[in-house]
Formats: C-alpha cells, structure tokens, sequence
C-alpha cells in the first residue's frame, strides 16, 4: 500500500484548552484541508489521542508537566470539531509516542505525520516509526504541526531531519 496519513493529538486541549496555543490555532485550517484531501484520495488516515485519566498528577508526567489535560472522557480530551468526523481510526495513547503505531502503519510505504505538538508528540512518534522502519519514507508536514513555543517547533523540525525525517 503507498501511503497513510498520522494526525497527532488534535484534541481540543491541545488546540483552545488546557495547552492551547495561538500556534495550534493557526494551523487548523490547513490540518483541516490536509486530512480531507487525504480521505478524498482513499488514503489512510490513522488519528492519535492523548489520553490521561484522573490522577495524572500522580504520574511521571503530571509531575512534569502539572496541566491536566485530554482526560478520558471531557471535552479537552475529545479531536476538534473540524476534523472528529475524520477520525474513524483512533488510537488512544497514555504518553508521547504510541507503541501500537507501528502496527497500525507497517504495510505503508509512505508515512506523514502532521499535528500536535511538534517537540512532544509529533517527534515522540516520528522517531518511534523511524526506528521500526528504517527504510520506509516518513514525512513531518511543517506548516501543519505547531510546537509548545515556536523555537521549541523549529528545534524538533531540526532533530527530526537529523534522523533522516523528511521536513515538507
């Protein structure tokens, strides 16, 4: 099979919520575009969710990174508006990167990866599928992703393309 497309964590905690930012704001109409063209093309769209249950504070992260955020089951944790109806292939995942991607992806040729957060979860992911396959071609589409903080999105952009990630 060519092609399938990853859309990392476009959940409404990430966009307007608890960690939005003008950022993932902006770059919702053109994840919106992207993901419909792929679905008018008969591509594979493969959609991540954050997801944390009561008591993230408790954990590694919620120690970190003290922002509840995406807990099962609330409107932060749910994909935005634009794009829920897209996301019919949803894998839940309890930390950055998702050990059940691989999996999910592995008879594709071709990977993008476009959503949120570029230096968080987008990279987490791009590196995670770049060490289960090597040879295939995986994409990270700039201008659809956004990072905790502009310079945090230009320095993953950067890694990424350090670990033979194709930047577009």
């Amino acid at each position: 099979m060519a092609k399938v497309l990853i859309v990392v964590d476009m959940q409404n905690d990430f966009v307007n919520g608890a960690l939005g930012t003008k950022e993932a704001e902006h770059i919702v109409p053109a994840v919106i575009s992207k993901v419909e063209a792929a679905v008018n093309s008969n591509c594979k769209v493969v959609f991540t969710k954050d997801t944390h249950y009561n008591g993230y504070l408790d954990t590694a992260e919620g120690r970190n990174l003290p922002v509840e955020h995406c807990i099962k089951g609330s409107k932060g944790w749910e994909i935005i508006p634009g794009l829920a109806r897209y996301a019919q292939n949803v894998i839940e995942k309890n930390t950055f990167g998702s050990i059940n991607l691989p999996e999910e992806v592995k008879d594709y040729n071709e990977i993008e990866i476009i959503g949120l957060c570029t230096d968080i979860c987008v990279i987490s992911n791009a590196l995670l599928l770049k060490a289960f396959f090597p040879e295939k071609n995986i994409y990270v589409d700039a201008l659809c992703c956004a990072g905790v903080t502009p310079e945090s999105h230009n320095n993953a952009l950067e890694a990424m393309k350090m670990c033979q990630i194709k930047i577009i």
